[in-house]
């Protein structure tokens, strides 16, 4: 739902959007008042500072995106914005065999968040849901390996309730499926409004791990795309 990407400054100055990798060559495409746009991006060595190479001035305000090259191999995809393309899929897969439970698309979550503070309230004050699983993807790291299965995350910057969290990894044992354990210091996701909101939810976040984050070569196991959606189902039938 959410891309990250560059806002154009003034004099071919960009300013990113959530954080995205920069390295100069990266091709950016975007639309403005005078038509489509496929641009260059140039990243300044002594200074860092992030501009682009196109053959006229872009509208100020424009925002532009990594360009689309989706690979695919027998074990893998690759492609930008699989944070969180994924997490929609996953969602939208999810639909095909769900029974009882919500799915809510937010979005903002890479400039500020918003949308799921309100989603959060109406969504527990209509239905009385309270528990929440974070369909998003996080990042291989030392601890989190590809194609060793979906991560059910312990913590990032924030820390879930440790008995909800318990449940799930319980269900995830019980089930068979493949599913590594993630502990980081620092990170988050829309799980943030839940945790800070009034009311009384419940979340953890449960995501395949990706390579080469928020670049244009984002990687994903297959097999971890597959035990995350397994996992999701499981745990809708049975939280």
């Amino acid at each position: 739902m959410d891309s990250i990407g560059f806002t154009v400054r003034y004099g071919r100055q960009l300013v990113p959007i959530g954080g995205p990798d920069a390295e100069t060559g990266y091709r950016l495409v975007g639309r403005d008042k005078d038509g489509e746009i496929e641009c260059t991006l140039v990243v300044n060595e002594q200074t860092g500072a992030l501009s682009y190479d196109f053959h006229r001035d872009i509208e100020r305000g424009t925002e532009l995106t990594f360009r689309c090259d989706f690979r695919e191999t027998d074990t893998t995809v690759q492609s930008c914005y699989l944070d969180n393309r994924l997490g929609v899929w996953n969602a939208l897969r999810l639909c095909e065999t769900l029974q009882d439970g919500i799915v809510a698309f937010s979005c903002w979550e890479e400039h500020g968040g918003g949308s799921v503070a309100y989603l959060a309230r109406y969504i527990y004050e209509t239905y009385g849901v309270r528990q929440a699983l974070i369909s998003d993807i996080t990042w291989v790291t030392e601890g989190v390996r590809p194609g060793e299965g979906v991560a059910i995350s312990l913590r990032d910057s924030l820390i879930p309730r440790r008995s909800y969290v318990e449940r799930i990894r319980r269900i995830a044992r019980e089930a068979g499926i493949p599913h590594q354990l993630e502990v980081e210091g620092s990170g988050g996701s829309d799980a943030k409004e839940l945790q800070h909101g009034a009311q009384p939810w419940d979340w953890c976040f449960i995501g395949a791990p990706e390579d080469n984050v928020h670049s244009p070569d984002e990687i994903v196991d297959k097999r971890d795309i597959d035990s995350m959606l397994a996992l999701y189902q499981v745990l809708m039938r049975e939280l």
